[in-house]
C-alpha cells in the first residue's frame, strides 16, 4: 500500500486491524484501549478528540448508548471541527459495556454521568491528548509496525470510506464532514492512493 504524501502515517489493513484488536483484548485495561483504537480507525477521531470524549457526546435521553457521536468544537480542531459520526457496529457494544462500568462507579447519576470522560487513565477520571498519543506510539511499537502512529487510525478511516463512499451514493464532502476538515484538499489529503485501484477503474471506463 503506498501513501498519498511521503512522512504520513501509514495506514492500517484490515488484517492489522483485527491482529491489533486480538492482541488488546489479551492485554490490560482491555476494554478501554479497545475503544481508543476503534474510535480511532472506524470513527476517524484525532488523539485531542479522543481524550475529551465525554458520555454526553454519545447518550441519548434515555442513558443509553445512540448510534452517532456528536463531536462539539470546544473538543475537536477549531470552530469547524464540530461533526456527528455514526457509531460503527464494532464499537457500540464495547461502549455500552463501558457504560455499565462507569454508571455503577457514580451509582446512576444521570448529571454526573454525562460529564463523565469516557477515556480515563488509572490515575485519573479523564485523560490528554499526550496520553493517547503516546499509547499508539507504544502499541505500534511493541507490534513491530514502523511509521504508524496515532494518526494511523484517522487516516485509515479516511481512506477506507473514501473508497466505498461512492457505493451509497456519497461523495467526498461526505467524508470532508466525518473528518471535521475545512477543505476538501485536507481531505484528498489524507486518502492513501492505490495504483491496483486506479488500474482497475479506468479499465471500467
Amino acid at each position: 500500500m503506498t501513501t498519498g504524501l511521503t512522512n504520513q502515517a501509514k495506514t492500517l489493513t484490515p488484517k492489522q486491524e483485527s491482529m491489533i484488536l486480538g492482541y488488546l483484548a489479551d492485554r490490560r485495561n482491555s476494554l478501554r484501549n479497545r475503544i481508543m483504537f476503534l474510535l480511532s480507525c472506524k470513527s476517524g477521531l484525532r488523539a485531542k478528540e479522543i481524550s475529551g470524549l465525554k458520555w454526553k457526546n454519545i447518550l441519548t435521553d434515555e442513558i443509553e448508548v445512540g448510534d452517532t457521536i456528536h463531536l462539539t468544537n470546544d473538543i475537536s480542531k477549531g470552530k469547524n471541527g464540530g461533526r456527528v459520526i455514526p457509531i460503527h457496529k464494532t464499537l457500540k457494544p464495547l461502549l455500552q459495556e463501558l457504560l455499565e462500568i462507569h454508571s455503577k462507579r457514580i451509582r446512576g447519576n444521570k448529571t454526573a454521568l454525562y460529564e463523565t470522560s469516557l477515556i480515563q487513565t488509572e490515575r485519573s477520571k479523564s485523560s490528554t491528548p499526550q496520553v493517547i498519543v503516546n499509547f499508539f506510539h507504544t502499541l505500534y511499537k511493541d507490534l513491530g509496525l514502523i511509521g504508524y502512529s496515532s494518526h494511523s487510525g484517522r487516516r485509515t478511516f479516511i481512506t477506507n470510506t473514501a473508497r466505498k463512499v461512492s457505493t451509497v451514493g456519497g461523495s467526498l464532502r461526505d467524508i470532508q464532514y466525518l473528518a471535521g476538515h475545512s477543505t476538501l484538499q485536507t481531505t484528498q489529503r489524507y486518502i492513501d492512493h492505490d495504483s491496483e485501484s486506479q488500474r482497475k477503474v479506468v479499465d471500467l471506463i
